[in-house]
């Protein structure tokens, strides 16, 4: 990489931003980031940024104070006259809410993105975004990185010559699920969850191959767990011998990781979107690191070569 290309990262994911770093050969952008005694975020740039190439590295996960902190960096390295900001969000928090689905309620994904670009920033990369729909929410050049280029090689070893078959765990993620069948040249299966009356249970069935040997449950992101949980409880009383999970995002809240461990998984696969603390590991996770392909996404966006060709499966 140039002399003149930086990459800094805000306190929400460090150790991915410095496994980039000795990625790409390049030192850690100089940064002081703390809080004064009320809780107020104080940033500084402690290194000459005048007409760098700037990217800086901030999953907008919770606390709300990630996307602050990313807001303020990116403001810092406007006004100390960076040439060009590129904000690279791994994990792109509030995408759940990205429409009005009910009277007075905000639509936090644009809210969110108008910040962002108001603050300065004239790129913006992410990766797996819950809505796709979000990209057309700016007006700067917006980069979505997939990564299926993560996770195809570990799966593809995981499936050969075994009898797997994809599952998406509700309708909505149909899509994401499909594109891994298509790839890995499996069967695809949906799990259809409804209510038939207000009040009553749900009635989960499996649309597809019924009974399938071994299920492969692919969605975007992990939260609480609930959804997988039952999912795969279905698969089990069905007749799945094994199940693993695979997530790009892997937020664990609440009692997830409880779940997680009671619920009939073999396996679940996540990458290091964004941190995940001591405490939210349990011995069926792995994680696989994002850093090699954000790594690879900076240096093409940097020498202006094109980044659609990272996902040529």
């Amino acid at each position: 990489m140039k002399n003149n290309a930086r990459i800094f990262s805000g306190r929400a994911n460090p150790d991915l931003t410095r496994e980039i770093n000795e990625i790409l050969g390049m030192s850690e952008g100089k940064i002081a980031l703390g809080n004064f005694s009320d809780g107020e975020i104080w940033v500084r740039i402690e290194e000459n940024i005048r007409g760098a190439d700037v990217f800086i590295v901030q999953p907008t996960n919770p606390p709300a104070e990630n996307i602050l902190e990313l807001l303020l960096i990116i403001d810092a390295a406007r006004r100390a006259s960076a040439k060009r900001i590129t904000a690279v969000i791994p994990y792109y928090g509030y995408a759940r809410q990205d429409r009005k689905d009910q009277p007075r309620v905000p639509i936090s994904s644009r809210l969110i993105m108008d910040e962002i670009v108001n603050a300065g920033a004239d790129r913006i990369v992410a990766m797996d975004l819950h809505s796709t729909q979000i990209q057309g929410f700016v007006n700067i050049p917006f980069d979505h990185l997939y990564a299926k280029s993560i996770f195809i090689e570990p799966l593809r070893k995981l499936t050969a010559g075994k009898d797997f078959a994809i599952v998406a765990p509700d309708v909505g993620g149909i899509k994401f699920a499909r594109s891994y069948a298509q790839i890995l040249g499996l069967p695809l299966s949906i799990i259809d969850k409804r209510r038939p009356q207000p009040n009553q249970a749900e009635v989960m069935n499996v649309i597809g191959e019924s009974c399938v040997k071994n299920a492969l449950l692919i969605d975007d992101m992990i939260d609480t767990g609930g959804t997988v949980a039952q999912a795969v409880r279905l698969l089990k009383e069905n007749g799945a011998e094994t199940i693993t999970v695979v997530a790009t995002h892997g937020l664990f809240s609440g009692n997830c990781v409880q779940l997680m461990m009671d619920a009939p998984i073999d396996k679940v696969i996540v990458t290091n979107s964004l941190s995940i603390p001591r405490e939210r590991t349990f011995p069926k996770l792995e994680i696989l690191s994002a850093a090699p392909m954000l790594a690879e996404a900076i240096k093409r966006i940097h020498f202006e070569e094109s980044i659609s060709t990272l996902f040529d499966f």
